[in-house]
């Protein structure tokens, strides 16, 4: 059976039920992953096309999701910017060459997919073709405020002092950064889209360490240049976190769907971004380690906040947590279906 609700509700069309998939469906919290990571490192498994396209399915096998996204990271442009990148065990991605200065700046070359990153482009052929047009795929990047902090700290933050740094006393050298990673972003997208990808999602994981004032300024014109940037043929996701109190400036970077997390209400959420909008959210992922009647709930309440209008994706505020119970995430699939129907 072809699911076509996902991108039906990507354009704001009825559909029969609330489709939904789940940032990180495919990883660590099942078995059939975990028996691939044993062999290979998380980087080494990004590479490999083969792999790439196994894990992505894994979960479309098990699970009743409304769309596949590519196993991929955020981080896989990076070594062909110039950028040194390992995942160290049990720390996660670790930048050997952060950069600090103008000259580190004016260093970073923009990529080119096709050589840069052919096994993500060969991964997206492959899952096409194993999908078949059973669900649609998403491909995704970083936003660039999100790959500019991970490359300036070389390493996960809680403060952002090099990012914040850069930003607030060399403004020039910040917005030449931006501008660049943009550029390497947009190509990044587009070369998705050409190898099959059938809906983009932008990750600002870490911008919402910034005030409104400071997104506006530093962030807000990278965001909207990736969007008006990349092909109009496919949907795209604009998702941010902890940036429920300014919701109503990063609805001005474009995206035809607005993710949200689980910090504000989703029809609080709506209502700001405005209905002629698509939003996609927002459970809070510890939900899922609740009682199953708990979960239930929970999903209810976001399906009755959604109100039946058209344009709701179901998702989690952030991705599937280390230890998440498989059968939890079925319950949340399965209850969305289940309270969306029409």
């Amino acid at each position: 059976m072809v699911k076509e609700d996902f991108l039906k509700a990507c354009k704001r069309v009825p559909v029969k039920r609330t489709p939904v998939w789940l940032m990180r469906q495919a990883g660590r919290y099942m078995k059939e992953y975990m028996a691939i990571r044993e062999k290979y490192s998380f980087l080494e498994m990004c590479r490999n096309p083969e792999i790439a396209c196994e894990v992505t399915l894994q979960p479309i096998r098990k699970f009743d999701l409304d769309a596949a996204i590519i196993f991929a990271d955020i981080l896989l442009p990076l070594p062909g910017m110039g950028i040194q990148l390992e995942f160290a065990k049990n720390e996660g991605p670790v930048i050997k060459n952060p950069v600090r200065t103008r000259k580190d700046i004016e260093a970073i070359r923009i990529i080119n997919p096709a050589e840069d990153v052919p096994f993500l482009l060969e991964a997206i052929k492959l899952v096409k073709k194993e999908l078949n047009g059973k669900v649609p795929l998403i491909g995704f990047s970083g936003a660039p405020f999100t790959i500019a902090s991970y490359i300036i700290e070389g390493e996960g933050s809680r403060n952002y002092v090099h990012t914040k740094s850069l930003m607030y006393s060399d403004p020039d050298s910040w917005h030449l950064f931006m501008n660049k990673i943009s550029d390497v972003i947009i190509a990044y997208l587009n070369a998705q889209v050409d190898a099959g990808a059938q809906c983009l999602q932008l990750f600002d994981s870490w911008v919402g360490c910034l005030g409104p004032d400071d997104y506006r300024n530093y962030v807000l014109p990278y965001t909207k240049k990736v969007i008006s940037s990349v092909t109009k043929s496919v949907p795209l996701i604009n998702f941010s976190t902890n940036t429920g109190t300014y919701l109503d400036i990063a609805k001005e970077a474009g995206a035809d769907i607005i993710g949200v997390d689980w910090r504000v209400r989703l029809d609080d959420a709506w209502k700001i971004i405005g209905h002629d909008k698509a939003i996609q959210g927002n459970l809070d992922p510890v939900i899922l380690f609740a009682p199953v009647s708990v979960i239930k709930k929970r999903v209810k309440e976001i399906i009755d906040m959604a109100g039946g209008r058209p344009g709701h994706i179901f998702n989690l505020g952030h991705g599937i947590i280390l230890g998440t119970p498989v059968d939890n995430v079925k319950a949340v699939v399965d209850a969305v279906h289940e309270y969306s129907a029409k």
